[in-house]
């Protein structure tokens, strides 16, 4: 199969960065180099391309994705790394306080924890995560990006209101299933694929925020922030939120101008 080939059959199956997703079929299932003088290992490529074709999600057939500097891995436990995600990491960086700790609810792969981790050596944190085996996940893209030495990994229900006892943080740092209920059946083939717990923030969309802030406001130092990955549409309800908990309530847009982080102190 050539990498011209490889290239037409995702392109008619609706996958508009056909040239780009080959290349990294190519490369990391492989392991060779883009070329179409030379014949690819259609035994390995055939079934990647046809998961692809169906909607199976890029990231899950390569094992693994690229987020700020770091590379992690992922799988049908835990949800994709995404660009939008980074201006929640840049955010953290830039108000974060030297030498300070934070809380990350909701971890996931560890994303969020592990390049804030690796872009402030400085900083320590603590990963909380309900299902076991995203945590681990989480727990060995720690290791991998070599910052296991300053993150704790927690297992439990942030729903629950006392994952964090009564420890206190300069930031709690959430990006929670935010999708409301009814809509995440209408989502793209490709995030259906990814977890509904990661992703169904119930009938409004909003339980773990209200959660968050009403539950763990007293594990903030004082001058501390909730730093919320949020949707699109969802800022004025962030509003509301911090102003019935008597807090200011700071939205940051994404790279592609849409609201995407809320910043609530």
């Amino acid at each position: 199969m050539r990498f011209s080939e490889i290239c037409d059959v995702l392109s008619q199956n609706g996958i508009e960065e056909s040239y780009i997703e080959a290349e990294i079929l190519v490369e990391e299932l492989l392991g060779e180099t883009v070329s179409d003088d030379r014949e690819y290992d259609s035994k390995i490529l055939s079934p990647a391309l046809e998961k692809r074709c169906q909607g199976y999600p890029l990231q899950y057939i390569i094992g693994k994705w690229w987020f700020a500097r770091c590379v992690f891995e992922v799988n049908e436990s835990c949800l994709v790394p995404r660009p939008d995600t980074e201006t929640v990491v840049e955010q953290a960086v830039k108000l974060i306080p030297s030498g300070a700790r934070f809380a990350d609810l909701c971890t996931g792969s560890g994303c969020i924890a592990i390049a804030l981790a690796d872009l402030r050596a400085d900083l320590y944190g603590i990963a909380v995560e309900l299902y076991p085996q995203t945590l681990e996940i989480a727990k060995r893209n720690a290791k991998r990006n070599k910052v296991s030495d300053r993150l704790s990994f927690i297992e439990g229900d942030v729903l629950s209101g006392d994952v964090l006892g009564g420890e206190r943080f300069d930031a709690i740092i959430s990006n929670p299933p935010y999708i409301k209920s009814q809509v995440i059946d209408t989502l793209s083939r490709e995030v259906l694929h990814e977890p509904r717990v990661a992703l169904d923030g119930g009938e409004d969309g909003l339980i773990f925020y209200r959660t968050i802030v009403e539950k763990y406001r007293d594990n903030l130092e004082n001058g501390g922030a909730f730093i919320f990955e949020i949707g699109y549409d969802q800022a004025s309800d962030l509003e509301m939120i911090a102003e019935k908990h008597g807090m200011s309530c700071e939205i940051v847009k994404d790279l592609g101008g849409n609201d995407r982080v809320a910043i609530l102190r």
